[in-house]
């Protein structure tokens, strides 16, 4: 089209010379430097704002005109000179601009074609010519005229190695753009490889750039072509990364996604292959599933609710992650013996034989067994007890569980809740979790294959808190007879009935459990095993059972009753058996060494055999030292092993009344020894010692093993019997050792461990023993068998203990206390 025509460019709306997202590809006309630098400038240039886009001079670029203002400019222009000043906007968004929104810098250009679209726009090609800079606007009306100074680009002078390897760059990255970029056409890659001229090379790739308009201009404003080339090496440098990067984006979706297609494909041929040759496995697992579900006793609550999970099975499709899930789901609830229990067997002495075939001793919680299985004869649904049995290591607690499983003709679990700390371990996860499974609880119920298992929950004194939750809290659910008739599983989303499971807690201590966990426990003290206990246990237990796993007959060895009691008193220290039957399986580890060497030995065992397979003498007892000196009293204390005597000492040295505590001894026993300094010093008159004594001797109480951290109050009648020989220089009564709680009264209160302390005495050679009066009734409790050749005394005060404790002579070499 030739001329433009005034009324063509009515009612045209303004459009962007150049959407953000389009990209533009100019043409070029390549040249010489001179077709730039010898163009004729005129002072007063008419201005043509551009939006979103950048001029160079030498490039070729068509642009859309809509405004009233341009289109007034471009007829005038077209009609003239043909030259006009192109401008940059600072904001694109702006209608109307003023000179402020406009750069400084722009590009002088030849209107070459104007164009009347089909669509009633005008588009305009013009070519960049020479760059200027405005001085100042002359007018603003019809259109903006401005007066303008001339800018020349400053081109290398010579043959610069630097400046040809800057355009070389240039065009290799250029190229390559074009190759990663789908949006760009080949014609670009061809333009870039034509331009031979190295200032219209730099400015066709700075205006054809990807880059923001003012990053453009800022190129343009710079008058060395060397140091324009530079800026815009590392814009080109960025672009290529960019690329790159998404290139290698594309390539992983694509392979992945080419991978998931194929195994679409290959589950779709797998399919009709099956379905040819008859029979579906996926729809033949889940008709497996209804079959099972149709022998299941659960009620008709969780049958429906099974029905449902099997529907949504059905809708999902077997190669999506989900199915496995859901399967498993099903497997689980199917695997659950709902309503499924064994027949106890209510045969009384059967069962009370077995328990005593098992464990010897253990009489209370033997008592407590048979008193559920007559309840349970006489009345079929009563709901299970939940038993706790606590004491030292090694007493049977555990393996007791196994024994009362077999009396009753039970299944048997066990799980251990040593260091448990996270609350999912029992109440299980959500199924919507990866990996998802139920807690520890139904796991085992599910091992047991009944709903009436007698189940042993190890160790529950040694359950931790953790920021995942409260495991005893969960536990509680579990451990309620009225609430574990709907113990809900994170994981079933159903709850399950527990109350026919017979739980059995183990423990070595209460202290640790949590009260309201406590409250809910049956507690059943199993003590530890006395010297004539343990031997019974070692000769039908421990000896038969280590002579079978050893493989030797029962002729191959004989251990009598002298050498159990050396094993027991010589090379173990504990409440327990775990020791001791270490200690035999070490014998007839030896024994059958010598058998497999063809050695001779001694099948009937003596003590030089047990130091030879054993080594020398681990532990001695302690035995009762005499009473020769004054201030050594014997006193009875409860260690985790069971009983040991212990020994009280003081001595008295010239000073200034100071009371010193030595024996590694805790705030309480330090305690019960101030109080009773304090209760003989207010007492001493009635002792006959002069009080004048406690100002001018200093007291020094020791409990030797001072190794050994001791504590408790049950020293407090040791110690104040220990500080009175001392001050009276009388000696104690022979074969005498007491325990009891001091006040400052003078009570004498009861303490614990009393079984353990009179064993501990007994095997010390003691056969006087000192009590609180309340605890008489720990006695009645106690086999006669132990109780033969003591004699007890029952005391209520302190003044009672020295009565029957002091004798009234003195000791040799007595110094005079006053």
């Amino acid at each position: 089209m030739g001329e433009v025509k005034n009324e063509d460019f009515q009612g045209i709306m303004f459009s962007d010379l150049m959407d953000e997202h389009a990209e533009i590809f100019p043409i070029i006309a390549d040249g010489d430097d001179s077709d730039l630098r010898d163009v004729e400038i005129p002072d007063i240039l008419p201005i043509l704002p551009l939006r979103n886009t950048v001029l160079f001079p030498g490039v070729v670029l068509p642009i859309t005109v809509g405004r009233k203002k341009s289109l007034r400019l471009i007829k005038d222009v077209y009609r003239g000179s043909r030259l006009l000043g192109t401008i940059a906007q600072k904001n694109y968004k702006i209608d109307e601009p003023v000179p402020n929104d406009l750069y400084d810098v722009g590009t002088v250009a030849e209107i070459l074609k104007v164009l009347e679209m089909p669509d009633g726009s005008t588009s305009v090609i013009i070519q960049g010519k020479r760059r200027y800079k405005i001085r100042e606007f002359v007018e603003s009306e019809p259109y903006y005229k401005a007066a303008v100074d001339p800018l020349t680009d400053i081109t290398p002078s010579g043959d610069s190695h630097e400046y040809n390897a800057i355009v070389g760059s240039l065009k290799d990255l250029s190229i390559k753009i074009a190759q990663f970029a789908s949006n760009v056409p080949p014609e670009a890659s061809f333009a870039v490889k034509n331009i031979e001229n190295s200032t219209f090379l730099i400015n066709f790739i700075c205006s054809n750039t990807d880059i923001a308009v003012d990053d453009k201009q800022n190129l343009l404003e710079i008058d060395e072509l060397r140091e324009r080339g530079v800026q815009a090496i590392s814009f080109l440098v960025k672009e290529v990364q960019l690329l790159e990067l998404k290139k290698d984006i594309q390539s992983k979706v694509k392979t992945d996604m080419d991978k998931q297609q194929r195994e679409f494909m290959l589950h779709q041929q797998m399919k009709t292959i099956q379905d040819e040759l008859g029979g579906n496995p996926i729809e033949q697992e889940i008709e497996e599933l209804k079959e099972k579900a149709k022998k299941k006793k659960w009620s008709k609550e969780i049958g429906a609710f099974f029905d449902k999970e099997v529907q949504k099975l059905t809708r999902l499709n077997p190669a999506a992650g989900e199915y496995s899930v859901q399967y498993t789901f099903c497997q689980t609830l199917l695997d659950l013996p709902w309503n499924e229990f064994t027949k106890d067997n209510f045969d009384l002495k059967h069962a009370s034989k077995v328990l005593d075939e098992d464990h010897y001793g253990l009489e209370k919680v033997k008592e407590r067994m048979l008193e559920h299985l007559a309840v349970l004869k006489l009345k079929n649904d009563m709901k299970s007890p939940i038993l706790c049995l606590y004491g030292p290591p090694g007493v049977g607690k555990t393996s007791l569980g196994k024994s009362v499983a077999r009396a009753l003709g039970r299944n048997y679990v066990r799980i251990s809740l040593g260091g448990l700390h996270d609350e999912s371990e029992i109440r299980g996860h959500r199924k919507t979790y990866i990996g998802a499974m139920p807690g520890r609880i139904i796991q085992n119920v599910k091992k047991a294959k009944s709903s009436n298992p007698v189940f042993i929950l190890d160790e529950i004194d040694k359950v931790s808190k953790h920021f995942h939750g409260d495991p005893a809290s969960a536990l509680l659910e579990v451990l309620d007879p009225e609430q574990n008739s709907e113990f809900h599983d994170n994981y079933l989303e159903v709850d399950y009935d527990l109350s026919k499971v017979m739980f059995i807690a183990t423990a070595n201590t209460l202290n640790t459990i949590a009260p309201p966990l406590r409250d809910r426990l049956e507690l059943i003290e199993v003590s530890g095993y006395l010297v004539e206990e343990k031997i019974e246990i070692a000769k039908h237990h421990l000896i038969p059972k280590q002579l079978k796993n050893h493989g030797l007959k029962k002729s191959d060895a004989t251990f009598s009753k002298d050498v159990i009691e050396n094993i027991i008193e010589n090379y173990t220290r504990e409440s327990g058996v775990r020791e001791l039957d270490k200690k035999i399986a070490k014998v007839i580890r030896r024994i059958a060494k010598k058998i497999a060497f063809e050695d001779s030995y001694n099948k009937k065992l003596t003590r030089e055999d047990i130091r030879e397979y054993l080594g020398v003498v681990e532990y001695t007892k302690e035995k009762y030292q005499g009473n020769d000196f004054a201030g050594v009293v014997t006193g009875l204390a409860w260690t985790a092993v069971g009983g040991e005597i212990l020994y009280v000492e003081t001595s008295l040295s010239k000073g200034k009344g100071a009371l010193t505590l030595t024996g590694n001894l805790g705030d309480v026993m330090k305690e019960s020894a101030m109080l009773a300094h304090e209760y003989l010093k207010s007492h001493a008159e009635v002792l006959e010692i002069d009080p004048e004594a406690f100002s001018n001797w200093n007291v020094h109480v020791h409990v030797p093993e001072g190794a050994i951290p001791k504590d408790g109050p049950s020293a407090g009648i040791t110690m104040v019997t220990s500080i009175a020989s001392a001050f009276t220089q009388r000696k104690v009564r022979k074969n005498i050792a007491m325990t009891g709680e001091i006040t400052l009264r003078g009570k004498v209160l009861p303490v614990g461990g009393i079984k353990e302390k009179i064993l501990a005495a007994k095997r010390a050679g003691i056969n006087e023993i000192i009590l609180s009066k309340d605890n008489k009734k720990d006695l009645e409790e106690i086999k006669d068998i132990y109780l033969k050749g003591l004699k007890f005394h029952f005391v209520k005060t302190i003044m009672d203990v020295l009565e029957i404790s002091l004798l009234k002579t003195k000791v040799e070499n007595a110094i005079k206390v006053a």
